[in-house]
């Protein structure tokens, strides 16, 4: 039997997104990301200096941190503190090594950005929408610096955005909410670049197994999902209302995308 998608959009489509810069005052970058119900506030912070394996080296850093606020869900969770539980810190690499992605070190400086990524709704999707989502925001912690003269030239070299995609009834599915999440038998986190190239892909077979051309119509449904989200994120830093350096001075190195 077909999989019928509760909110009756297309095997293809994704969910309403959208992105709200500028919505926290004292970051630098900040953006309040929507997918669908799906609810993630993005912020990025500057801090001079490195970790030591960095220090004298002249390049800088990028961490992120990840937590999920107890009332993002239906049941309350526990506030993570001193232990963070296994799938935080693994989110939270995640988040880290797609953004570090973007960024030019030598160009940063013994400068280290923070992204922090915390989830005020949850409807599955919650890191590939802090990665999405905290792009966006890097781009305005960056231009910020560039206005400021902290930054002679921009450190982004390159636009990086991620979703979420699954076998349902053995059909591919993009962009799945939680009721698809939960009863998907293949689930992929996919991030890419805006060449198309693979940064990350996490994936596997919740149950039973999945086949080579089932992975390429993942990896097809996601391609196309992403392109979508890169466009999105480009109108989202180029609108009136984002106060944000000109695109090719934030991309000087590829700003023809």
């Amino acid at each position: 039997m077909a999989w019928q998608r509760p909110d009756g959009r297309k095997p293809y489509e994704l969910r309403p997104h959208s992105f709200y810069p500028n919505f926290t005052h004292f970051a630098p970058g900040s953006v309040l990301a929507k997918f669908g119900d799906t609810q993630v506030l993005c912020t990025v912070s500057v801090t001079e200096g490195v970790p030591k394996f960095l220090v004298g080296t002249g390049k800088g850093w990028l961490t992120a941190e990840y937590r999920m606020l107890p009332s993002a869900t239906q049941k309350r969770q526990e506030r993570e503190f001193l232990k963070l539980s296994g799938r935080t810190q693994e989110i939270q690499r995640l988040i880290g090594r797609s953004l570090r992605a973007t960024i030019d070190f030598e160009a940063l400086g013994e400068r280290t950005l923070t992204v922090d990524a915390d989830v005020l709704q949850a409807d599955a999707g919650t890191r590939t929408t802090a990665i999405t989502g905290g792009f966006v925001a890097l781009c305005h912690g960056i231009s910020r610096l560039l206005q400021q003269g902290v930054l002679e030239r921009s450190p982004l070299c390159g636009q990086v955005a991620a979703i979420s995609v699954g076998l349902l009834a053995g059909e591919p599915f993009l962009d799945m909410n939680y009721i698809e999440d939960v009863a998907a038998e293949v689930d992929f986190n996919v991030v890419m670049n805006h060449k198309m190239e693979i940064i990350e892909v996490q994936g596997t077979a919740e149950e039973g197994s999945f086949s080579r051309q089932q992975l390429n119509q993942l990896l097809d449904f996601s391609e196309k999902g992403i392109q979508q989200l890169l466009s999105a994120q480009k109108a989202a830093l180029t609108s009136p209302n984002a106060g944000i350096a000109d695109w090719d001075t934030l991309f000087p190195d590829f700003c023809n995308i």
